[in-house]
């Protein structure tokens, strides 16, 4: 076993904190999809300071932040970086109340090494002093990824890609992604987050649904899939306007078995509700 301690070193371990995030209260991500995202929230839940002193940095100087690892399980934490905390003055409550900025210590690690604590954390142990925490949780490194951690397949309902995200689970080939995505035909749904225009596009062929069709848009040497919808915008705005703005979400599944009549019978539904063809992307 490697210790945490032993691993991560930080430059005064009586003016560290360690911080193992959840969620962010009211925020219905979990603390590791706004690191996935680096979302303001994730500055935001690491920053916040609230009355009670056994929550906040007090005369810490530096954080290491970590989030819950949910693919895993409740007691496994993937690093998001170590930061230098000031203190906003004036004081703020129940509110961001540190400056926080990360810091290249240990940066090639971020998003990629997970931790395991001896057992679930609680809301009494989240926010730990370094140089307790290996006595307290007992941590130890569990794994270090080549490459920037995946979560695994939330779910058909709750998925929601932005194009660079999409692009790295069909590179890496990211296993429970492909499975799921692999063995269903569907209905999609494109939005240009830009402007809020969509576009509705259907997997019905016969191998690999939605993630063949999905493969098509993550080729960066092609990066419209053929789509001639695609196309002109590549033209008029240029392919990194694809990559910043394009996120990627399925309407409906269907079993490989369904004919593409009936598939292309929902897609042509969903057009006409959304009405794609008059206010979004669809052409045709």
């Amino acid at each position: 076993m490697i210790k945490f301690t032993d691993f991560i070193k930080v430059p005064d371990e009586k003016k560290t904190k360690v911080k193992f995030n959840m969620n962010a209260g009211d925020c219905k991500k979990p603390a590791w999809d706004l690191l996935l995202e680096d979302s303001t929230e994730w500055i935001s839940m690491n920053g916040w300071k609230t009355k009670h002193p056994n929550n906040n940095f007090n005369y810490s100087e530096y954080l290491i932040a970590f989030a819950q690892y949910y693919p895993y399980g409740p007691e496994y934490f993937i690093f998001g970086g170590m930061y230098k905390v000031e203190k906003i003055q004036p004081e703020v409550f129940n509110a961001p109340g540190y400056i926080l900025t990360l810091m290249d210590d240990y940066q090639e690690y971020r998003k990629r090494l997970i931790i395991k604590t001896e057992k679930p954390i609680g809301r009494n142990l989240y926010n730990r002093r370094y140089e307790s925490v290996q006595s307290q949780l007992n941590p130890e490194i569990y794994e270090l990824a080549p490459d920037t951690k995946l979560g695994h397949f939330p779910g058909y309902q709750n998925v929601s890609l932005k194009h660079k995200d999409m692009r790295h689970i069909i590179n890496s080939d990211e296993p429970s992604w492909k499975q799921a995505l692999s063995n269903v035909k569907g209905v999609y749904v494109v939005t240009d987050t830009n402007n809020g225009s969509l576009y509705i596009g259907s997997a019905s062929g016969s191998v690999d649904g939605i993630w063949q069709r999905w493969s098509g848009y993550a080729d960066i040497g092609n990066l419209t899939g053929g789509n001639k919808e695609f196309a002109e915008i590549v033209k008029n705005k240029g392919e990194d306007y694809l990559i910043n703005n394009f996120q990627y979400s399925i309407l409906e599944i269907f079993d490989t078995k369904t004919k593409m009549e009936t598939i292309i019978e929902r897609e042509n539904y969903w057009k006409n509700v959304l009405d794609t063809k008059k206010h979004g992307m669809n052409h045709n």
